[in-house]
């Protein structure tokens, strides 16, 4: 079907079984790497594209599956398999960014299920990704927040780096992952937890220079794109500050809400050279960092204590 072949990373060896179904497959061609474990996977990533990750889930720690998945950002597709689990957990996976999880029944085969069934589905898993990243590239701002999405900073990304090519110069872009607008949702309403991305997207923009670019990543996370900067240290400086800002609580619905705030930073060139590379390296930082902030507060206000008077966000 694609003259191109579509490559995988797979973060396990795969069965005999499987490889032979996926050469054989007309909805290929694919190619193959199938990693041995989580730091041979994150390598991958870093050095070459990816059109699909194909994770193991329910064998054990999950934890380096979600971690590789986080790293690999918004744009690539992925595939779970794993034995029959509760809807909860396979319902997890599809909020994490997964678009399908293959299961299996007790007593089944593993291999010859996911032999079956993979080679379809990995395709429908790359063309439902690129559907969802041509259906972004037709709207220049979040509509939520008014800021840039992940698309337009893509592309300034690759104006100052393509700058960079005849001016070398520092820069950096810092993905922040902030915990809270769920709980915000839960108890106030969604549109209460818009009006909360809408602030902390405020006190983004005030915590930067005009020059520098504050753009969406989604419902949870925000990444600040730092044009021109001196030292790598700035870059660490500017994160401290609008971690500071963050902290305080924001006013929403006559309530006070706390948010917790996690922080990635990838630096050109040490960290890469292309956007999606800088990007990929800021967000995995940020979704395996411990997110700093509430400190209790959100559970304390939760049951009707008094909380630091929220700041001015109007």
């Amino acid at each position: 079907m694609s003259a191109t072949p579509l490559h995988i990373v797979s973060l396990f060896p795969l069965a005999s079984e499987i490889v032979a179904a996926l050469e054989a497959s007309p909805f290929g061609p694919f190619t193959l790497d199938a990693c041995d474990n989580r730091d041979q996977a994150l390598a991958k990533l870093a050095s070459e594209e990816c059109d699909v990750l194909l994770l193991a889930a329910g064998q054990g720690d999950d934890a380096d599956a979600q971690q590789v998945l986080a790293y690999a950002g918004g744009d690539t597709a992925a595939v779970v398999a794993g034995p029959q689990a509760e809807p909860a957990a396979m319902l997890a996976w599809l909020e994490r960014g997964a678009q399908d999880v293959i299961t299996w029944a007790p007593g089944e085969a593993a291999e010859s299920v996911v032999a079956s069934s993979l080679a379809p589905r990995l395709r429908a898993a790359i063309e439902r990704k690129r559907l969802e990243r041509d259906a972004r590239k037709a709207y220049a701002t979040d509509l939520e927040t008014g800021l840039p999405h992940q698309q337009q900073l893509i592309e300034h990304m690759s104006q100052l780096l393509a700058l960079r090519e005849r001016e070398p110069a520092p820069m950096a872009v810092l993905a922040l992952r902030v915990e809270g607008l769920s709980t915000t949702e839960a108890r106030l309403g969604r549109e209460s937890a818009n009006v909360l991305r809408r602030k902390v997207g405020v006190r983004l923009r005030a915590g930067v220079r005009a020059s520098d670019v504050v753009a969406s990543l989604g419902d949870d996370s925000f990444a600040v794109l730092l044009g021109s900067i001196l030292a790598p240290a700035d870059a660490d400086r500017v994160g401290v500050k609008l971690l500071k800002a963050l902290m305080q609580p924001f006013m929403i619905s006559g309530n006070d809400v706390a948010v917790a705030v996690a922080i990635g930073i990838g630096q050109y060139p040490q960290d890469g050279a292309q956007p999606d590379a800088l990007l990929r390296r800021a967000v995995g930082l940020a979704a395996a960092a411990q997110a700093q902030g509430r400190e209790g507060l959100s559970n304390f206000m939760e049951a009707g204590g008094r909380s630091p008077g929220a700041a001015n966000d109007d």
